[in-house]
């Protein structure tokens, strides 16, 4: 795309040497790069298009390196990538996949860290800010927090310590009335009305907490940017920029749908139309069915709870019937699992709706509120699958952290049927916490026949091999055996519906007729499913082969390249049982 002033633009310090119609004619073409690119590839639309202003006015007054600038979450810093070398990404195609969609040190002297979870910019930005006096350097060092993530633990925890600095810190709060979805809690009450009364209302978190505090009422005004950053450049104390912008700012569709336009897989730039818009009955259908099912049919006293992630399991399509019962705590993972243990410790049937990459920040609550407590909620955990998009979202460590809880049953199902019936099991028991792994595949049918969440399912019986497929990995366990049934080898084929605790008796029987078992799991093998199936054989004669994913960050690699590499494809499973036979 051909552009006139970003073409001038390969260092923060080429902004220094262009006036007030340049730098705003600058966010016009920045906006066109930015759209052009996420249209053809997905990616965050709205909060980069409503951080451009205030991203050029920062690299503009500031002096970065020396000066530095710490991202939450960092699904807004496209802009600044684009000024600290990198626009190639935004402007060729050829280069698109060449770097991260979040700061990434290892591109830029520009980016500090990795991150791609909410709250963590004000925590990281203290103890920078403490290093640099310690060592008697000079420098601004900013935070820049918004979308929801001043609702996250962590930052009201960096909060409280910047409030004890006593040098230069800048907390840049982008207030564009939103999480991923609406914002939630009294906070953001509080905010609403520092909007409203141009910052001068006495309800004031920051100042209760004893921090200075300056108002820009349009982040999106470059002037406005530009002068809010000259009176606090080099200021000697903590300080909180209360900033308010417009999430999706200068394309219309991501205005209307602010909530969509978060992060958006590719569309059509002119509409703003999904260009491969998913069709048929998914996942989410079959949890909401069963849903309604257990309110209308077994009055079960259920209530749904999310932390900031509606739109993963289309729950406002829940919350619409049942408004009492739908429950959005924000961007707060371990409120929305000790939410759901007191509810439950009161007797109702929570359920509370997870990504796994998420859900690794509730720990503590998952084992401490819920794991001892032996409560029964249920948690949906989706995003389990073997992806490299980026470091800081990966789906591979849920299977590690969950099964090693005791008393926190993890199930996987296969098929939409078992889902349903895990769900119904979940709800109607009373032992402990339930977990359930979505499958990440597409929506699969079978007829099942007495169910027990405990007992493994043997769909084929044969001898000498075994093959455990565990949930969406099922229907590959199926295509090795229809491979090997080719050569004459007549393979078992297990669904073990529980990956936390293993089916003794099945897999005991096993030893009578087969010399070689298989596990098959979309995650960390490190921890994982098949470790426990090995340990169970330790001292017989039965070898085991698992396969799964490698303990590590995964980073921009294709799934499919992931998928050889941990040799996941039935022909490269075929190879390794016909060598261990």
């Amino acid at each position: 795309m051909e552009t006139s002033i970003l073409n001038t633009i390969d260092q923060p310090a080429d902004l220094k040497k262009l006036d007030l119609a340049q730098l705003t004619q600058l966010a016009t073409e920045i906006r066109q790069v930015l759209l052009n690119k996420v249209s053809q590839t997905g990616g965050h639309v709205g909060p980069n298009l409503g951080a451009v202003e205030l991203t050029i006015a920062f690299h503009t007054i500031f002096n970065s390196p020396t000066d530095k600038v710490v991202w939450d979450v960092s699904h807004q810093s496209y802009t600044h990538k684009i000024l600290t070398g990198r626009k190639q990404a935004w402007l060729d195609p050829k280069h698109f996949e060449d770097v991260s969609g979040y700061t990434a040190p290892e591109e830029s002297p520009h980016d500090y860290f990795n991150i791609g979870h909410t709250s963590t910019s004000i925590a990281l930005a203290t103890g920078m800010a403490s290093a640099r006096d310690l060592q008697g350097k000079s420098g601004n060092v900013m935070a820049v927090i918004g979308d929801g993530s001043l609702s996250g633990g962590l930052a009201l925890e960096g909060l409280n310590i910047a409030a004890t600095l006593k040098s230069n810190l800048i907390i840049l709060v982008n207030d564009n009335g939103m999480a991923i979805a609406e914002d939630h809690g009294g906070m953001y009450e509080g905010l609403k009305e520092l909007r409203e009364t141009n910052g001068q209302s006495s309800h004031n978190l920051f100042k209760a907490m004893g921090l200075d505090y300056r108002y820009v009422a349009d982040g999106n005004d470059m002037q406005s940017m530009l002068d809010a950053f000259k009176a606090v450049k080099d200021i000697d104390h903590p300080i909180v920029l209360h900033v308010q912008t417009e999430k999706g700012h200068g394309y219309q569709p991501a205005i209307d749908h602010k909530e969509a336009f978060h992060w958006h897989v590719p569309f059509d730039l002119k509409t703003g139309k999904t260009l491969h818009p998913v069709t048929g009955e998914t996942y989410n259908d079959v949890i909401h069915a069963e849903l309604e099912k257990e309110i209308t049919e077994d009055k079960t006293p259920i209530t749904a709870i999310t932390a900031a992630i509606p739109g993963s399991y289309d729950l406002k399509r829940f919350g619409r019937k049942h408004p009492d019962r739908y429950f959005d705590v924000g961007i707060a993972e371990q409120e929305s699992i000790t939410f759901a243990a007191g509810q439950a410790q009161q007797g109702m049937k929570p359920i509370v709706f997870h990504s796994g990459t998420f859900l690794q920040r509730a720990y503590d609550q998952l084992s401490h509120d819920l794991g001892i407590n032996k409560l029964p909620v249920t948690i949906m955990v989706s995003g389990g699958s073997i992806s490299a998009g980026d470091p800081t979202h990966q789906g591979i460590f849920d299977i590690a952290m969950l099964s090693n809880i005791p008393g926190l049953t993890y199930l996987a199902p296969t098929t939409k049927e078992e889902l349903t019936a895990m769900m119904h099991w979940a709800l109607h028991q009373n032992v402990g916490p339930v977990a359930i792994r979505v499958p990440s595949n597409g929506v699969h049918s079978a007829a099942l026949n007495n169910f027990d969440a405990h007992k493994m399912n043997v769909l084929n019986s044969g001898k000498k091999v075994a093959v455990l497929g565990l949930g969406s990995l099922l229907p590959l366990a199926e295509e090795v055996q229809q491979q090997l049934s080719k050569e004459d080898l007549d393979v078992t084929v297990i669904d073990p519906r529980d990956i936390s605790e293993l089916d003794g008796e099945t897999l005991s029987n096993l030893e009578k007729d087969h010399q070689l078992v298989v596990t098959l799991e979309e995650a960390s093998l490190s921890g994982g499913f098949g470790e426990k199936v090995s340990r169970f054989y330790g001292d017989t004669d039965m070898h085991v082969l698992s396969f799964g994913a490698a303990k590590r960050f995964n980073d921009r690699e294709t799934t499919a390249e992931l998928w050889h590499e941990f040799k996941l494809t039935p022909e490269q499973i075929v190879a390794e049982i016909k060598a261990a036979l």
